[in-house]
């Protein structure tokens, strides 16, 4: 028996078979649209094409519109001719000659009112409070055209090759829209009791198996945990989804939260697996099989799930941005280099939002796979790279994978930089998973490691390597005013990689990611684990799932300071704090900090540090300046960093080709994804590289123009 059996198990859908547990789930990635001159799906095409060869058991692509109005922004991909199904058979094509048996379903995505345009439609006509537009509320004829559109797109899924489609009910798009009385106030027969507004998903579903036949797959996406007020209760979801089963829907997926939700669901502090127990709780009231998502990113946590009879299939799609490879490793018994989704959102989701083309933070090859590929090198040269953190570790492996000789020097004893101190910050535990793959990825491409050794610039010039690649990193930068040496005062590097012990009472100069960070460190419940029934009580889930949205009337326990007893998280500019942290993440670290009791102040001159405490002078809202002394015992220093270049000059005056990649190259704020990725590219190019590689996301005219809806 094989250490996956559960996971890799087939499925009997009856007409077909799938050939393991394993669904590949909906993320739009920018590639939908192919093409926006040419209408060619190469890229898109190729990207599913290495997930196929991973043998995952079932894709399901990025939502496509069955209208116009449907459409998430301007230009966004659609269903609605013979002609855009004629480009989706390259998609299709490359999929099902992969050989693998992996099958592709299109989703079919109404966003209502989360769309980023003018010709926005919901049940009713009220906002989104993300959405930049008023909605038009349906009409009658409206509806029953709605209907249609998605029975013929479909339908034209069908001409494109698809083995099925998925039909989006949940995360509050349109569907979701017309069932939970968040947003459906109509008074006709598509609104009032749920009977009514259920009418629309139920419509959609019968119409289609009546467009496309018995022996086509049809999931519908059920929202079984709306998260927010007036959502569904459970005995509603149990309904519907006993309802969808009689109108011939092949699978029923998890959907867990809406866009709107104040609730994470997908980022790195939900417990892996968080909401499977949901999919679980409907299990016994359905014969069609169930599929649970969020949050699962190994396939030990897979196996569990459905060894323990949670679902009958394990949505992951993240994870397969991470690794294409994921479901191959695990069937070889390879699961140790499986690439992990780390949950960070950084290259998808929050490059989604922005308009630009999706990747992954730990695999900048996803998303890019017609531009960029590891090929072996015609011209093998003797390389050093100096420093194992996130850049370095990127620039080794795949220098090495491509037949250079590697050395890897690090001065500390193990690698990993600063993912070591990530690690530390309670919801960042996923870091200890990339650490992982780095250390099996070094073993596999055969790199020669040196841990313990700070390494001269003579040394590197008596080894006569033919390159170097600096990824030296950053040191903390020191603010100037009076006090900085005083014993209060201390860095963050002091904290999370000194262990410092920290006082009561603490001030923390610096608001951006590691400002954050610290503060959520010393703030920590150190006897809280990350676990579902933390998760829950922190923030307001009913476990039980019987409150109305899973939310209604659930009081929330945010366990407060920890150890501390006062938490100033300061700042010199008056803007948002946190202002430049994950587009979908952010309002995540201010809602837990702010919820703990950190106070937020920002407009602040530091003036000095003595004995009394921290003396500060604050800009005022009238324009006057106020001086007010924080009594604290510690002042943690996070006030950004200073690039480590020392060996750079004395290795070029020496001859020698030297690239400056990750903090080294820039230090702002510490961004391990721009490390990766320009630290990959380089390595790509290493041989004829002349000057440093830069990280600068593609952007089409298409997500130009979404961008710039995205940014009103």
């Amino acid at each position: 028996m094989t250490k996956y059996s559960a996971m890799l198990a087939p499925l009997d859908l009856g007409f077909t078979t799938l050939r393991n547990r394993v669904l590949m789930g909906s993320m739009h990635t920018g590639l939908e649209e192919g093409n926006f001159l040419s209408g060619s799906m190469t890229k898109l095409a190729k990207y599913f094409e290495e997930r196929a060869k991973g043998k995952v058991g079932l894709i399901v692509t990025g939502g496509i519109a069955p209208n116009n109005a449907g459409r998430v922004a301007p230009f966004a991909a659609k269903m609605t001719k013979s002609s855009d199904a004629k480009a989706h058979l390259e998609v299709t094509r490359a999929v099902h000659d992969a050989g693998t048996g992996t099958k592709i379903c299109m989703q079919i995505l109404h966003a209502g009112r989360y769309a980023y345009h003018p010709l926005a439609v919901s049940s009713s006509a009220i906002q989104a409070p993300i959405g930049p537009f008023k909605p038009k509320e349906l009409s009658n004829a409206d509806i029953l055209q709605t209907i249609e559109d998605y029975a013929q797109c479909a339908s034209l899924a069908r001409e494109a090759g698809y083995d099925g489609v998925e039909v989006m009910g949940s995360e509050g798009y349109l569907i979701n829209q017309f069932i939970a009385e968040h947003v459906n106030h109509r008074k006709d027969e598509w609104g009032g009791s749920y009977e009514n507004r259920i009418r629309f998903p139920l419509e959609i579903v019968k119409r289609i198996r009546q467009k496309v036949g018995e022996d086509f797959i049809i999931i519908f996406r059920l929202s079984m945990l709306d998260l927010v007020e007036k959502g569904s209760d459970w005995q509603e979801v149990v309904h519907l989804a006993k309802e969808l089963e009689k109108a011939g829907v092949t699978l029923i997926n998890t959907g867990i939260g809406w866009h709107e939700a104040r609730i994470p669901t997908i980022a790195t502090c939900v417990p892996r697996a968080g909401f499977s127990w949901v999919t679980k709780k409907l299990k016994p009231h359905v014969k069609v099989p169930l599929i649970t998502t969020n949050r699962i990113n190994t396939p030990e946590v897979a196996e569990q799930v459905l060894q323990a009879s949670h679902a009958d299939m394990i949505s992951m799609a993240r994870p397969f941005l991470a690794d294409p490879y994921f479901v191959l490793k695990s069937e070889e018994g390879r699961s140790h280099e499986i690439n992990t989704c780390i949950a960070c959102n950084q290259a998808c989701l929050d490059h989604t939002f922005k308009g630009i083309t999706a990747s992954c933070l730990v695999n900048p090859f996803a998303c890019h796979e017609t531009e960029i590929a590891i090929t072996p090198t015609q011209q093998k040269m003797n390389v050093a790279v100096v420093g194992a953190g996130p850049a370095g570790l990127a620039a080794a492996t795949t220098a090495a994978a491509r037949g250079h000789r590697v050395t890897l020097y690090e001065q500390s004893n193990q690698i990993g930089g600063q993912f070591n101190m990530a690690k530390l910050i309670p919801g960042k535990e996923e870091f200890h998973e990339t650490i992982r793959y780095f250390t099996r990825k070094i073993e596999s491409t055969g790199v020669h490691l040196k841990l313990g050794c700070k390494v001269t610039a003579s040394e590197v010039i008596d080894q006569k390597f033919d390159a170097v690649v600096l990824a030296t990193g950053v040191v903390p930068r020191v603010p100037e005013f009076e006090g900085i040496d005083h014993p209060k005062v201390i860095s963050y590097i002091d904290v999370l990689r000194r262990n410092a012990k920290v006082g009561k009472k603490v001030a923390i100069i610096g608001a951006g990611g590691i400002g954050f960070d610290v503060a959520e460190y010393i703030t920590r419940n150190v006897s809280e684990s990350l676990s579902v029934e933390g998760f829950a009580r922190e923030w307001g889930i009913d476990l039980t799932n019987e409150a109305r949205g899973g939310v209604e009337g659930v009081e929330k326990k945010m366990p407060g300071l920890g150890e501390c007893e006062a938490v100033y998280l300061l700042q010199r500019k008056t803007s948002k704090h946190g202002d430049g942290l994950g587009k979908t993440t952010g309002w995540i670290h201010r809602k837990v900090l702010k919820d703990k009791g950190v106070q937020f102040i920002g407009g602040v001159a530091y003036d000095k540090v003595d004995d009394t405490g921290l003396h500060i002078t604050m800009k005022m809202k009238d324009g006057k300046s106020e001086k007010k002394i924080l009594d604290v015992d510690t002042v943690i220093v996070c006030a950004g960093q200073v690039s480590l270049r020392n060996l750079e000059d004395e290795l070029t005056a020496a001859g020698i080709p030297t690239h400056l990649v990750g903090g080294a190259d820039v230090a702002a704020e510490l961004d391990a994804k721009r490390a990766i990725d320009q630290a990959t590219r380089l390595a790509l190019v290493l041989e004829t590289a002349k000057g440093k590689v830069n990280y600068a996301p593609a952007s089409s005219l298409m997500q130009k123009v979404q961008g710039f809806m995205m940014s009103r």
